[in-house]
Order: structure tokens, then C-alpha cells, then sequence
């Protein structure tokens, strides 16, 4: 069980989101590879938080990954997204990104990214996202000691088998991937290679 990333993303209704804190943990993937794992998880990240309604949990699986989402709204208008792998149960991961958001809140002041967003992670200082990346990676133990979500709905959350049941009508994953230039020309190419062999970004 493993948690590659977990970001907090400013994410106006109808808008771009706008990624304001990210941690990750690449160590399982090749030192070739880790740049564009993790340019395409911050896109699947923001991806994933512009396509889910505010007060929305949803799961949402891509190839060997899954992203969690729980874009919460609000007058902050954020959401907070945790990609891991499929094996990494519900309940955790949703635990971790209604802590994480709680945290985001009451420490980051919302003058500092609303209503002109950064354009780069640099510029929100939220520490906190490493330490509970870490902490979150075993999730008997996370469980155990923050039961924040014990009592969580899971009926809320909505599960999707994969990433194309959220998006738009007529949108397919291969046009955004080729779209976007927030992915480098070898990020897009890892994607296609990567997805021919249908394993996408698999850990070494």
C-alpha cells in the first residue's frame, strides 16, 4: 500500500484549479521516471479536482492509480486530492484529506491565494502536507491514531472504475494529455508508452 502524492488545490466552480501545496513520494519509481510521474500526477490531480462537484468525495481510478478527491468548496472553494495505489483502502484516504484541508485552513490564510491564485507551489508555505504524506503511508496506523473520519458516510463517496466516467461528454484522457502544457513533450510520451503497454507508470 502506498500514497505517491497528496495536494491541496484552489478549485473555483467552472474555473481551472490552481495547485497551492503538493508532497509526493516517488522513491518506488526509477530516477528516469520520476518526472514524469510527477507531472502527471500533479495533472491527474488537477484534473480530477475541476470535474468534481463541491461537497463531492469521489474515487477515481486511472491505470495502476487511484485519486482520491474531496473537493469541499465553501467560500475557500478547495479541494485536496491523494493519488495511491489500488490497493490503499477508502476510509484512510479520506480521512487524510479532510485533515489535510482542516489543517490548510486554519494555518494559510486565504489572502494568500484567493483571488489571484500562485502560479507556483512555492509561494503557499504549508509544511504540514509532508508530515502527513509520511504518517498516512501505513494506514492501520494512521486509522488507529487519527480517527477523524471513524464515523465517515462511505456511501457518500462515490467510486468510479475509471477516469473517463468524469469527464466531460465527447472528452477523452489522450486529448487532455496532448493539451495541456503543464506536461513536458517526454511527460506526454511516457504517458502514450506507458499506456500501450497498459501499465501505466507501474512501480519499479
Amino acid at each position: 500500500m502506498k500514497i505517491f502524492s497528496v495536494s491541496v488545490l484552489v478549485a473555483p466552480p467552472g474555473s481551472s484549479a490552481t495547485l497551492l501545496s503538493n508532497a509526493s513520494d516517488l522513491s518506488s519509481f526509477s530516477f528516469y521516471q520520476k518526472g514524469s510521474v510527477g507531472e502527471f500526477m500533479t495533472f491527474l490531480s488537477k484534473t480530477v479536482a475541476e470535474r468534481t462537484s463541491q461537497g463531492q468525495r469521489q474515487s477515481v481510478q486511472e491505470n495502476n492509480y487511484v485519486a482520491h478527491v474531496y473537493n469541499r468548496g465553501g467560500k475557500e472553494r478547495l479541494a485536496a486530492v491523494v493519488i495511491t495505489d489500488q490497493e490503499y483502502p477508502v476510509r484512510p484516504a479520506f480521512s487524510l484529506l479532510t485533515k489535510i484541508l482542516d489543517e490548510f485552513t486554519a494555518t494559510v490564510s486565504q489572502t494568500q491565494y484567493d483571488p489571484n491564485p500562485p502560479s507556483s507551489t512555492s509561494a503557499i508555505q504549508f509544511p504540514m502536507i509532508t508530515t502527513y504524506l509520511q504518517k498516512y503511508q501505513d494506514p492501520r496506523q494512521a486509522d488507529t491514531i487519527m480517527r477523524v473520519q471513524q464515523e465517515l458516510d462511505e456511501t457518500k463517496i462515490v467510486l468510479h472504475k475509471t477516469i473517463e466516467t468524469v469527464l466531460q461528454r465527447g472528452e477523452k484522457l489522450d486529448n487532455l494529455v496532448e493539451r495541456s502544457t503543464a506536461l513536458s513533450a517526454q511527460s506526454k510520451m511516457f504517458y502514450k508508452t506507458a499506456k500501450k503497454q497498459n501499465s501505466c507508470c507501474v512501480v519499479m
